[in-house]
């Protein structure tokens, strides 16, 4: 089968992936689509939003639907980097035990792992993340273990301030896609979520969604593909670095915000890889879109999930993040000319 062939079968597996999702969640589809985009560019993804809006019940259909092991864990304050490495316990001899953790026992297998509430975890379990996602491997047991199909998911519980710890910056530039998942607002779905018994019963919900719906093992060859198959011409990398360089010099563009002394904004701009995310990204939107090149539209797309948490803005203005790097990434849409 050549290339062609398969970037038609794998769109469909991708379109598939997002009907079996949306059979447990509604009011979310702009979520979904942008989570899978993630997951065929390879990216984690950081969830985040309110109590009860379904952040865990998405990325469990996710991960159903995706196929191969999933693990989850639990953000505590108590929880510490070894737990996520190594399991311990006294058997039935009354013997010490120690067996690989979630991180390790499924091996090559681990498809998906979801960190719930992790902010709620020290930044120490945080940092043993990085390695994780960066390299999809740790050390253990005095060898190396490899999960090259892991996808990391994690959400965050924006309501909650106490026993919580901020996400390093580091942490949060390893994750390709920061989405801000707010309670729908459409009246017939909120109709839907409060009065449709079906929608009370979480593991039935996740029954309506078909298993493995994509032979997961291929999917980094495949993203690989994409990356191949998907092109940039001259004007649209101009473009590109027009943006980046409106991120860290925003007044040079002409850009104004509300309430903002912009030239005290920015303390950094997106990183290097922040932006080779972003055109990843885009060149999976583009191949959704049946397309073999990038259109600015399709970093339109992808432009606040992807710089959105990489913009560090200056003490004053950090506690308006959420507002500030919408509006900011709207305005480098609005003021810098498209190709």
């Amino acid at each position: 089968m050549g290339a062609h062939e398969q970037l038609q079968d794998w769109r469909s597996y991708a379109l598939s992936l997002e009907q079996e999702a949306t059979k447990a969640v509604i009011g979310h589809h702009d979520t979904v689509r942008l989570i899978n985009i993630a997951l065929f560019a390879r990216g984690h993804v950081l969830l985040e939003g309110g109590v009860g809006v379904g952040k865990t019940t998405l990325l469990r259909a996710i991960a159903r639907a995706i196929g191969g092991e999933f693990e989850r864990v639990e953000g505590t304050i108590d929880l510490m980097p070894g737990d996520l490495v190594y399991h311990t316990y006294v058997d039935s001899d009354g013997k010490p035990r120690i067996e690989p953790g979630p991180l390790l026992k499924h091996g090559e297998s681990l498809s998906t792992f979801f960190f719930n509430e992790i902010n709620r975890a020290r930044p120490q379990v945080q940092s043993l993340l990085l390695r994780a996602m960066a390299e999809r491997s740790v050390f253990a047991f005095d060898r190396e273990y490899n999960f090259p199909h892991m996808t990391l998911f994690a959400d965050r519980n924006k309501v909650e301030k106490e026993e919580t710890f901020e996400l390093a910056s580091a942490a949060r530039d390893r994750f390709m896609f920061e989405l801000n998942m707010a309670t729908p607002d459409d009246d017939d779905v909120r109709r839907a979520l409060v009065f449709d018994p079906s929608f009370h019963d979480i593991d039935a919900l996740l029954e309506r969604v078909t298993p493995e719906v994509l032979p997961w093992r291929e999917l980094n060859t495949m993203a690989a593909i994409i990356q191949a198959s998907v092109h940039t011409s001259e004007a649209i990398e101009r473009y590109a670095l027009d943006i980046w360089r409106a991120t860290e010099s925003p007044r040079r563009y002409g850009i104004e915000l509300d309430d903002v002394d912009i030239d005290n904004l920015i303390l950094a701009g997106a990183s290097p890889r922040g932006m080779s995310m972003l055109l990843r990204a885009a060149r999976v939107v583009a191949w959704l879109a049946e397309r073999t090149y990038v259109e600015p539209e399709d970093l339109h797309v992808v432009l606040t999930p992807a710089l959105g948490h990489r913009v560090f803005f200056t003490p004053i203005y950090e506690l308006r993040r959420t507002e500030l790097a919408q509006a900011l990434t709207q305005q480098i849409v609005e003021r810098i000319a498209a190709p």
